[in-house]
């Protein structure tokens, strides 16, 4: 029999924090699950970890070596899964306790292609550091209400969505060419296909630490907002909106790219342009302000990073 739901992990050293993951599944376990650890050619203890773990819970592991790519990793893993449902988890992010309790019946109900909800940031050993929630009223949330929102900001964390396997296949899975934001593409492409379904509860956590791929990923920033605006680009035509309310979306979405990369130039102690990106925002207007903030999440997120800067630091 077919698993009912597949879960994704990419890994590449990631003996750190992959215990605590792998126990946050254990703890939830069901038999209609399979865990699918496509392996990015660790160095370190992850693989030992791995195997202790199959011990005490099913899973499939692969070991295509080196690839480079958290990307296509998470391919590997869609193409080689079973389940009708699928959900990525990052080797350093938890789901949190009564999380499958929750989503299975919606699983089982649904039409949606894709279900989400709320995640809450942690520190590099567990500290909650503040939520991640999204813009969106509980149930089932209109296609175009999704894309509008989501073309603001990425506000939904990589470990929070389940989805249809099979129609996240045929819509081309992850970009590889998108490396700073491969899921925000990819949740814009389902989010377009059919329902969404937004469970107002926060399931999931989202580690933060100083090796995640926003901090120590080699490409700079000005690459990183060529990637934002390729997405952004590519899914504007999805926004059914028309007119001014179109261009007032689009000002507020390009407003966040230059607001988003400057923000992680100063992260990273590279040149920024901060004015620049005050000055786009600024012209947005109260009505555009007000968008933005419910939008970007900007608050939640440059808050929890904050925090994080100062554990570093102590």
């Amino acid at each position: 029999m077919n698993p009912f739901l597949s879960v994704i992990m990419p890994v590449h050293n990631g003996e750190r924090f992959i215990a605590a993951t792998l126990e946050s599944v254990r703890a939830q376990y069901r038999e209609e699950i399979e865990l699918v650890i496509v392996d990015d050619g660790s160095t370190d203890h992850t693989l030992d970890i791995v195997h202790d773990f199959a011990k005490v819970l099913p899973l499939r592991l692969f070991t295509p070596g080196r690839l480079g790519s958290a990307e296509a990793a998470c391919n590997i893993g869609l193409r080689e899964a079973r389940g009708e449902w699928a959900g990525f988890l990052h080797c350093d992010d938890l789901w949190l306790p009564g999380r499958m309790a929750r989503l299975w019946g919606e699983m089982e109900t649904t039409d949606a292609v894709i279900i989400v909800h709320n995640s809450v940031f942690i520190g590099p050993d567990g500290q909650r550091l503040g939520l991640w929630t999204c813009p969106l009223s509980e149930g089932n949330v209109p296609p175009e209400q999704f894309i509008e929102r989501l073309l603001v900001q990425n506000f939904i964390a990589p470990v929070a969505p389940v989805f249809r396997r099979e129609v996240a296949l045929e819509s081309g899975g992850m970009d590889r060419a998108i490396w700073a934001c491969p899921d925000w593409d990819l949740w814009l492409r389902l989010g377009s296909l059919g329902p969404v379904r937004f469970i107002d509860e926060t399931l999931t956590a989202y580690r933060v630490h100083s090796q995640s791929q926003t901090v120590a990923h080699p490409r700079l920033a000005d690459e990183w907002e060529q990637n934002l605006t390729i997405v952004l680009d590519r899914h504007l035509k999805s926004l059914p909106a028309t007119g001014k309310h179109r261009a007032s979306v689009e000002r507020v979405a390009r407003a966040s790219v230059a607001v988003n990369s400057a923000l992680l130039a100063a992260l990273r102690g590279e040149p920024t342009k901060p004015l620049a990106a005050f000055l786009q925002l600024l012209s947005l207007g109260p009505v555009g302000w007000h968008r933005f903030l419910r939008d970007s999440r900007i608050v939640q997120r440059v808050g929890s990073r904050l925090k994080v800067q100062r554990l570093l630091r102590s």
